[in-house]
């Protein structure tokens, strides 16, 4: 497979950093026994990016605590 660059990478992320913090998850999970969503032969970190820039892998957010009561209906008076 070619070289995978930054650029296939940024094609389904925000941002770099975002593309950092991704990159970084899942070689973690891939490095702690998760199975690859792609072949490669290549050592774990290429692995995830390859998964990002082939777009199965995605950043999914959870709401931080201080948004936690954003979705709460208002108090009665």
């Amino acid at each position: 497979m070619a070289r995978v660059t930054i650029e296939d990478c940024l094609r389904n992320v925000d941002n770099m950093y975002e593309l950092v913090h991704l990159a970084t998850k899942r070689s973690r999970q891939i490095y702690k026994g998760s199975n690859p969503l792609v072949k490669s032969k290549n050592r774990v970190v290429v692995t995830s990016l390859r998964e990002i820039a082939a777009g199965k892998v995605k950043a999914v957010y959870q709401k931080s605590p201080a948004d936690a009561g954003d979705d709460l209906p208002p108090m009665p008076n």
